[in-house]
């Protein structure tokens, strides 16, 4: 056993990190240790996670800003930190960004629920190397008062829609949805027009696709979308600016910036996760 939840917060879920909807978080937290790329770790929404550590072990802490403390003291974020048996880690509420990403030495693998009170946590098998010197600079955690800038290019249903939709998908605002969540970033303002012709039948639907339904109202695929769509794909967000819809929080204004205008070459399904 590794450590023991006293308290999983509002949602704490452990990933590997194809599923994280903060890649570049995840990987961080996980490279500061030391551990493989393919090593799970939490994913911690909004703060509340109470883990204490039964084993001895090393944490590492990135994402989403706020006061992280272990045993009461503030715990450095961005950093691998070592910790004794018996040791109590506690995710304060989340004031910039909306996900934390918790890794500790050796990994934790991943599981399908969510983390209950009183859950037994177990981890990997430590390296017994020092903790690597890393040069992948911490992004600063997004202002939920400020707006989320992502770049897209047109997607591959692009020309199925009138000029105007472009041009207002890539300069309206857009508002996170509450209704979003792991399989979508459901956007609401003033709904554009529907497509000219609609996929009747599902279609292979890739992680950072702008699906555009019959509402109008965009929705960008997540690390939990289903397989396929019957929507038209009217964009594609830009792999680097993937991350940053996952630091978004309901409420927060979205804007897609266009790349390129319908009809230019978009970039091909090997370039997405």
């Amino acid at each position: 056993m590794g450590a023991v939840v006293v308290d999983p917060g509002s949602l704490s879920s452990v990933l590997g990190p194809e599923q994280a909807l903060d890649r570049a978080s995840m990987h961080l937290a996980n490279a500061l240790l030391g551990n493989p790329a393919a090593a799970g770790g939490l994913e911690v929404l909004l703060g509340g996670l109470r883990l204490r550590f039964v084993t001895a072990s090393a944490v590492s802490i990135t994402g989403a800003e706020g006061l992280i403390t272990l045993n009461g003291s503030e715990l450095p974020m961005n950093k691998a930190v070592r910790v004794a048996p018996g040791a109590v880690l506690d995710v304060g509420p989340a004031l910039f960004g909306i996900r934390y990403y918790v890794a500790v030495h050796g990994g934790i693998p991943p599981q399908a629920e969510p983390l209950r009170a009183g859950e037994a946590l177990t981890f990997g098998r430590p390296n017994r190397q020092a903790f690597p010197e890393v040069k992948q600079p911490a992004r600063r955690a997004l202002d939920p008062e400020r707006p989320v800038v992502v770049r897209v290019s047109p997607g591959p249903e692009a020309t199925n829609f009138g000029v105007g939709s472009w041009l207002r998908l890539t300069t309206e605002p857009w508002i996170l949805s509450p209704e979003s969540d792991r399989a979508g970033a459901r956007l609401a303002g003033r709904p554009l027009e529907a497509a000219t012709t609609h996929p009747r039948e599902p279609q292979p639907l890739l992680t950072g696709s702008v699906l555009l339904p019959q509402s109008g109202l965009p929705v960008i695929a997540l690390a939990g979308h289903p397989a396929t769509a019957t929507s038209p794909v009217i964009a594609l967000v830009r792999d680097d600016d993937l991350d940053l819809i996952g630091q978004a929080r309901p409420g927060q204004m979205v804007h897609l910036l266009g790349a390129a205008e319908p009809g230019a070459p978009s970039r091909t399904a090997g370039a997405q996760r």
